[in-house]
């Protein structure tokens, strides 16, 4: 998976973490262990009722046991969404 992360790296990505948390940023950095850096970031936060926060986080880690899935942005495709408008369930945790 590292030597596949490579080519993520100064780029937009959203992180997915094994308790439903989805995080935005420009990956820096990652390790052996896939514990991630990510730069200009922010975590997006859904709910049924209201569209999604944006909570600002600006550097952030994020331990590699936490991390479910890695993806690149499309940073146009996402510039256009009206995050404002979207509804939708939190992610579960995930249960082991």
């Amino acid at each position: 998976m590292a030597s596949t992360l490579d080519s993520y790296v100064n780029r937009s990505v959203c992180v997915i973490t094994s308790d439903g948390r989805n995080f935005i940023g420009i990956l820096k950095g990652f390790d052996q262990t896939i514990n991630l850096i990510i730069d200009d970031s922010h975590e997006r936060v859904f709910s049924s009722t209201q569209g999604v926060e944006q909570v600002q986080l600006g550097l952030h880690i994020i331990r590699g046991d936490n991390v479910v899935l890695i993806g690149e942005i499309d940073n146009e495709l996402d510039s256009r969404l009206n995050l404002s408008e979207i509804r939708a369930e939190p992610l579960a945790q995930i249960h082991h």
